[in-house]
């Protein structure tokens, strides 16, 4: 677990799963791929096998170790939904999650339709957490719109969408159900350009339906420089975050016991 995330709208990044596959146009500039194929054949790196699907049982505790809360984005090295990701693994996860209950979770997939599946069925016990945030990636109408409306639909208390890489004009869509929405443009070498009317657009939409809008940035080959000021100002708005008082001690040991000894299962990829 990374304990002081860049990424502007989380505080820590919790990664019980490596690596991915790509799946839609904003998958084409991966920065968690490009990130992990650097360290490929690198031995006793976490990254040895590159961006190649795996698990990580012994990462299943990881947020029970921590006694301050955070704001923890779940997975930024893949998407917990991914196809070949067994179901009751995805079930372990979710089960720390609601232990530790004391941290939020940003959960985000391009995943939608297992997403809403396993939260009418095997993850309902999770799906009415309010600190478990479940969101989508929605880069374009084609393939993030459907994401967007599958999510609306799904049966879970906190929603948001992660509208990064922005890479077209979504024009007019419905935010009913959203509870969040960040906005970015795609950052490094070729990345693509985003319009201010884009992003203009999205506010206008967060301000009709009354959700909080993050603006991340504007991205480019040199983001630093591009910044994230929009019409002179930065939006950094969020859901309230409501945290749940900590465990005893005891308990807290207890947890992680718990889910350490679970963990010792041998889980392998579908």
């Amino acid at each position: 677990m990374s304990q002081n995330s860049r990424i502007e709208w989380t505080d820590a990044t919790w990664n019980p799963i490596r690596g991915c596959t790509q799946i839609s146009p904003g998958c084409a500039r991966c920065y968690a791929k490009t990130f992990a194929e650097r360290f490929r054949g690198v031995p006793g790196h976490p990254y040895e096998q590159g961006f190649d699907l795996r698990l990580v049982p012994t990462k299943l505790s990881e947020p029970l170790h921590w006694k301050q809360s955070r704001q923890i984005f779940v997975n930024s090295m893949s998407d917990l939904f991914h196809t070949d990701v067994p179901s009751d693994y995805i079930v372990k996860v979710a089960k720390t999650m609601t232990l530790a209950n004391w941290h939020t979770y940003q959960v985000l997939t391009k995943r939608s339709e297992r997403l809403c599946e396993m939260l009418d069925n095997e993850l309902k016990f999770a799906a009415d957490a309010q600190h478990i945030w479940w969101g989508v990636s929605v880069e374009n109408r084609r393939h993030g719109i459907p994401r967007c409306e599958q999510l609306r639909q799904a049966n879970a208390q906190m929603k948001f969408l992660s509208v990064e890489p922005l890479i077209e004009d979504l024009g007019e869509f419905s935010l009913d159900e959203i509870d969040w929405v960040i906005v970015g443009g795609e950052s490094g070498a070729g990345a693509r350009p985003i319009a201010k009317e884009w992003v203009r657009g999205i506010r206008r939409l967060c301000r009709k339906h009354k959700v909080p809008f993050f603006f991340k940035q504007w991205g480019g080959i040199r983001k630093k420089e591009t910044g994230r000021l929009l019409d002179g100002r930065t939006y950094d708005e969020m859901p309230t975050i409501k945290v749940s008082p900590k465990p005893t001690e005891t308990l807290r040991q207890a947890m992680i016991t718990t889910i350490e000894t679970e963990s010792t299962l041998v889980y392998q990829i579908a």
